[in-house]
């Protein structure tokens, strides 16, 4: 049996001074280091507006912790986020003096507490007093009591200086920590998915196999031919899952003038035409890369070309300064906007691309943008009015 826990009670001894407000800064709740800190007690707190509890010192024009803290407190409720501020002054006024403010200097640190639709509910104000620690600071110094207001003042000056760059380098390291979580929960989708397309043919091959093996007397050149076209799909899903490798861990390789144009020529040579291909190549169009590369991008676009087309494609070589433009078109039934990102994602095909080729391993597209990309340049799709319009953009060279 699970023991009743009386979270209230939890709360009140908790060792860090919190308090808890309403949206409208109305204090609802403090813990016992909270009202130890600053001189109150729970009659004196709960239900009143927390600035009216501590208000600012009216008797000096240059105090800002009011003000800061209320700025703090209105950004985490635009944003619904923790708010960490800057070491600050706060005079707060004599529990026993009416009138008589102390010198007061704290860390604060605001933080949300959300319903289910998102809505800050709660403040969260934590504080931590560290007038004792800077005053001890000033009286270290080495020029006696004259020196030790000067001191104090510089050494909070800095102190200041360094909270602000801790502020600033925590919130720098959430977001790479954001970031790097992204990256890693791309991989393992990467992972799963590459392991899914290559368990396929391997599954394939192995049964085929066993059949062969079961049955005596079985023709067995069907079963090879069947054995070799799983065997060559395997080959290409590695060879495109190490090309990606080299892509994302080297850097690019040594880079040579490259005539598009030649390029184009070149390729269309050496490849046998399944569908008439139309060119408007311009000549001298020179970019600087990796013909080798450059020959594996043009490739993969032409193979996703003739995958879809319905009786041409048409590539076309132009310069739009400071660009080199390469465009391969299809008159196919072309890729609509909400789709023209997702083709670009490792082993993701669309339901035509699975229907056109079931044997496409989905990573043609992706490392032609990640050639492009690692010569300054982009692939991306663009209107056009029937099929699809794939552009490749690259820094004329110079």
């Amino acid at each position: 049996m699970n023991p009743v826990v009386d979270f209230g009670a939890v709360f009140k001894v908790l060792v860090a001074p919190l308090l808890v407000m309403t949206p409208d800064f109305v204090i609802v709740a403090a813990t016992d280091s909270y009202l130890k800190v600053t001189g109150r007690s729970r009659a004196d707190l709960l239900g009143r507006h927390f600035f009216a509890v501590f208000p600012g010192d009216p008797h000096d024009p240059d105090a800002q912790g009011p003000e800061c803290l209320r700025a703090s407190l209105e950004r985490v409720l635009a944003t619904g986020e923790r708010d960490t501020m800057a070491l600050k002054r706060y005079d707060i006024e004599a529990s026993d003096r009416p009138g008589v403010f102390e010198e007061r200097y704290w860390n604060m640190i605001n933080t949300p507490v959300l319903s289910p639709e998102g809505e800050v509910e709660l403040l969260i104000h934590r504080t931590e007093e560290v007038t004792d620690f800077l005053a001890q600071l000033g009286r270290s110094g080495e020029h006696g009591v004259a020196g030790t207001r000067a001191e104090l003042e510089a050494t909070s000056a800095d102190v200041y200086a360094r909270a602000r760059e801790l502020q600033d380098l925590n919130e720098r390291l959430k977001h790479t920590t954001s970031a790097l979580q992204e990256a890693l929960d791309r991989q393992r989708r990467f992972v799963f998915d590459a392991s899914h397309d290559l368990r396929n043919p391997i599954t394939g091959l192995l049964t085929e196999l066993e059949v062969a093996l079961s049955e005596s007397g079985t023709d067995l050149h069907p079963v090879l031919r069947k054995s070799l076209r799983d065997a060559e799909r395997l080959n290409d899903i590695v060879t495109d899952l190490l090309e990606l490798a080299r892509l994302d861990t080297a850097t690019p390789a040594t880079t040579e003038p490259v005539d598009l144009a030649q390029l184009v020529v070149d390729e269309l040579g050496r490849r046998t035409p399944t569908v008439a291909v139309l060119t408007r190549l311009d000549r001298q169009v020179v970019v600087r890369a990796s013909q080798i590369r450059l020959s594996r991008l043009l490739n993969n676009l032409l193979t996703n070309a003739e995958r879809h087309t319905t009786t041409t494609i048409e590539i076309i070589v132009t310069t739009d300064p400071p660009h080199a433009v390469l465009e391969v078109i299809d008159d196919g039934p072309g890729i609509a906007p909400a789709d023209r990102a997702r083709v670009f994602q490792r082993l993701r095909r669309l339901d035509d691309a699975r229907r056109q080729d079931p044997g496409g391993s989905g990573l043609g597209l992706p490392i032609a943008r990640e050639i492009a990309h690692g010569y300054g340049g982009h692939l991306y799709i663009d209107d056009h009015p029937t099929g699809a319009r794939f552009v490749l953009r690259l820094p004329l060279a110079v």
